[in-house]
């Protein structure tokens, strides 16, 4: 298992495909967007994340990694496509059943195929079923377990952005194949450059591994949000009370934010409701208090807004987490852009990670891009919705004394 091709560029097909290249493969990365590619054949990257422009760069030019919109014959095949919602929160599998038909006509006996991507318990099943469905000269493991001409597996990513080519290599990793011989396959490959344990199980098993961490996490997250909810009408600091809290030994609450982003915990949970909407009780309800907290941060800007004659607030932070360029799913950007909707404010929105406006932002002629400087020196209201590091010392480098300050993050408490 010599050549590899990553299917889907994102935020965790090209941190992957960029460490196998490191690691001695031969990886042939695949993205739809001739934009993506293009960039990549420069040896420049599309996102942002600590280590991966170096990295890439040096992948590139040693063309251990080529890049191209068509994928091709491989040893091995990962599928690290984007698995978004359609028709309200029901999982959108449409990309992958596109790769896995893709590649399909590339298969050859002895070739393994990995679902890299987040899916709802049954979908690595669907792909062994659709590379069946196009390759009938083929036994998929489904349908010949003990000797398939093809191994199909599922081992979902369990990385942090701003960590992930570390964590990549270091973290555990749970691989389930269809079959334990499709299992055992895949974890000769992880075993050749991931420093964690492969943790081996079943597929469905590994699916519902990776959709139940996130949702254990929302569901934490929620708790300290409801908290913020309940201290604010009690008139109590929220980020006080959990400090105190969080002296017993056996208490951690989390931090309370403007809400939950990202395309992993604001959306695996919805996985596991969909499956099993009568059951899955608390698991919607801790989604929908992280859905709904962007609206209490709103009404607390409305309220700040009151009053005042054409304010500008500026927003600090877009992104769905600190220090990421990532907009996927964020609150901040959400919120940034109901506020924006409000009759005579105009909007300093603060990212450093991106160089435009999204199109979100960029259609209202009342928000600007704006530096943390010139944003705090215009604004009326201050709203912090990203802890980036670059807003850290902000309350020691300005006088904020005459700008109303709504911190969703508590980094300045």
């Amino acid at each position: 298992m010599t050549k590899i091709a990553v299917i889907g560029l994102g935020y965790i097909g090209l941190p992957t495909a960029t460490v196998l290249a490191l690691r001695g493969f031969d990886v042939l990365g695949v993205d739809i967007s001739q934009k993506v590619v293009d960039t990549l054949k420069e040896g420049k990257i599309h996102i942002v994340e600590p280590d991966l422009d170096v990295s890439v760069a040096a992948a590139t030019k040693s063309g251990a990694l080529q890049v191209s919109t068509q994928a091709g014959p491989a040893d091995v095949f990962i599928i690290a496509v984007p698995t978004p919602f359609k028709n309200g929160k029901t999982p959108n599998l449409d990309y992958v059943e596109a790769a896995a038909r893709d590649i399909a006509v590339h298969l050859q006996p002895g070739n393994l195929v990995i679902l890299e991507s987040t899916s709802p318990v049954g979908t690595t099943l669907k792909v062994s079923e659709w590379i069946a469905e196009k390759r009938s000269d083929l036994e998929l493991p489904h349908q010949n377990p003990t000797q398939p001409d093809i191994n199909v597996s599922h081992c979902p990513e369990r990385v942090l952005p701003g960590r992930i080519m570390t964590e990549l290599v270091e973290n555990d990793r749970i691989i389930g194949g269809i079959s334990p011989t499709c299992t055992e396959k895949t974890i000769d490959l992880y075993q050749q450059f991931v420093r964690g344990q492969c943790l081996p199980t079943d597929a469905a098993t590994a699916e519902m591994a990776k959709l139940t961490e996130n949702a254990f996490r929302d569901v934490n997250i929620a708790f300290a949000n409801e908290l913020s909810l309940l201290a604010d009408k009690q008139g109590v600091n929220v980020w006080e009370l959990i400090k105190l809290a969080n002296h017993h030994p056996r208490v951690n609450i989390l931090s309370p934010g403007p809400g939950v982003g990202g395309h992993c915990i604001a959306v695996d949970p919805w996985f596991l409701v969909d499956a099993d909407p009568e059951q899955a009780n608390l698991i919607r309800t801790a989604r929908e208090v992280n859905d709904l907290k962007p609206a209490f941060i709103i009404e607390k800007v409305k309220q700040a807004i009151a009053g005042k004659d054409k304010p500008t607030i500026a927003c600090l932070g877009l992104a769905f987490k600190a220090n990421v360029d990532d907009l996927r799913e964020s609150p901040a950007l959400d919120i940034c852009q109901v506020i924006a909707q409000i009759e005579g404010v105009n909007i300093a929105a603060v990212e450093p990670h991106i160089k435009e406006l999204p199109e979100s932002l960029s259609q209202y002629a009342n928000v600007r891009l704006e530096v943390p400087e010139a944003a705090i020196r215009a604004a009326d209201i201050l709203v912090l919705l990203v802890d980036h590091r670059q807003f850290r010392d902000i309350p020691s480098l300005f006088d904020l004394s005459s700008i109303e300050i709504i911190d969703t993050r508590g980094q300045w408490e």
